[in-house]
């Protein structure tokens, strides 16, 4: 999922490795456990033992995970993890290309978006939350600067899956879009019980 760029990222900064070294940070790979555990809240996410959830949402962790991304072989290695979640199946997993190249036979897939404006507002509704004092027009440079990354990567770029179902939120309250998703799950469990006759 997308927390588990965001916590190899967040080992990368505290070793102090550039997002650009491609060879370090495949090093670091490969010590590095990063794991999702139902908390009270939802998941939390332990990097190496410890539980690194809020830390996972900061600017600086958010615009590495962006960086740390585009290098293949780290893409592979997570992709890995990921497959190996889902091999359990009944999984539920988010990120900007689960639908594509992580899980491409999954069987219900949903690209999740909002506008521009409405994700600068949540996230910055987030960041203050947690006492984080940002600028709301560079945190709205910051998002289109990651999506305009994340969808010319070469490998894996963000965009939906041809059989993805989209579903805009910005009018829609949590709950709803939760509503929402449910209804496309049982309408596709549906079809497909149909179509296996």
């Amino acid at each position: 999922s997308g927390a588990m760029y965001r916590a190899f990222a967040l080992k990368a900064i505290r070793a102090h490795i550039a997002t650009g070294d491609a060879a370090a940070l495949e090093a670091l790979a490969h010590q590095n456990d990063v794991r999702h555990e139902p908390g009270e809240t939802g998941n939390r996410v332990l990097l190496d033992g410890v539980d690194v959830t809020v830390q996972l949402r900061s600017p600086g962790v958010t615009a590495a995970a962006s960086e740390v991304s585009v290098h293949p072989a780290i893409r592979r290695w997570l992709v890995g993890l990921q497959q190996a979640l889902g091999a359990q199946g009944n999984v539920v997993m988010e990120g900007r290309d689960i639908g594509t190249a992580v899980f491409p036979l999954a069987e219900v897939k949903i690209y999740l978006t909002a506008s521009t404006r409405e994700r600068t507002r949540r996230r910055w509704q987030e960041l203050s939350a947690q006492g984080i004092d940002v600028d709301v027009e560079q945190l709205e440079q910051e998002i289109l600067a990651r999506d305009l990354a994340d969808s010319q990567r070469e490998v894996a770029p963000l965009r939906p899956a041809e059989d993805a179902v989209i579903v805009h939120s910005d009018d829609t309250s949590a709950d709803g879009v939760v509503e929402k998703i449910l209804e496309i799950i049982d309408l596709r469990r549906q079809a497909l019980v149909t179509s296996r006759g």
